[in-house]
């Protein structure tokens, strides 16, 4: 089964409304026009995204990645990152940055075995329960 990562595009643009639903429809739709958010598809159906954004508006900053859990563990992930992170090196970039929660080890565990290493965390207070772990990778 071919796995085809791609941008989003206007296309793909309820189906991000429905999936990514830590964001208002209405960021959804900025991001899918800034050309922020990468899909993949499995035999036409959407199977994951990767949302991200610029940290100090330099900084490429994964935001959100997922997966749907039927086709979790099967490299989609991977091939989402990897995507991310060509299109990232070929905009000129050589750091990347992402976070996870600190109560949630597996995101952070995956985060590392694709080369995020830990460079800080914060507390957000009544906003956040558990503190924010913020991670880099130097990409070359």
């Amino acid at each position: 089964m071919t796995l085809v990562v791609t941008i989003a595009t206007t296309a793909h643009q309820d189906w991000l409304v429905a999936h990514d639903t830590e964001v208002a429809p209405s960021w959804v739709q900025r991001c899918v026009a800034q050309n922020e958010y990468i899909v993949a598809e499995r035999q036409g159906q959407l199977v994951g995204f990767l949302r991200y954004s610029l940290f100090w508006g330099k900084i490429p900053f994964m935001d959100m990645i997922r997966v749907q859990p039927e086709h979790q563990r099967r490299g989609v992930g991977r091939a989402l990152l990897h995507h991310w992170e060509r299109l990232m090196l070929d905009a000129g970039a050589t750091l990347l940055m992402t976070s996870a929660q600190a109560d949630e080890p597996e995101p952070l565990a995956w985060h590392q075995r694709n080369g995020f290493r830990e460079a800080g965390a914060v507390q957000f207070g009544p906003l956040q329960a558990a503190a924010e772990v913020f991670l880099l990778k130097a990409v070359t």
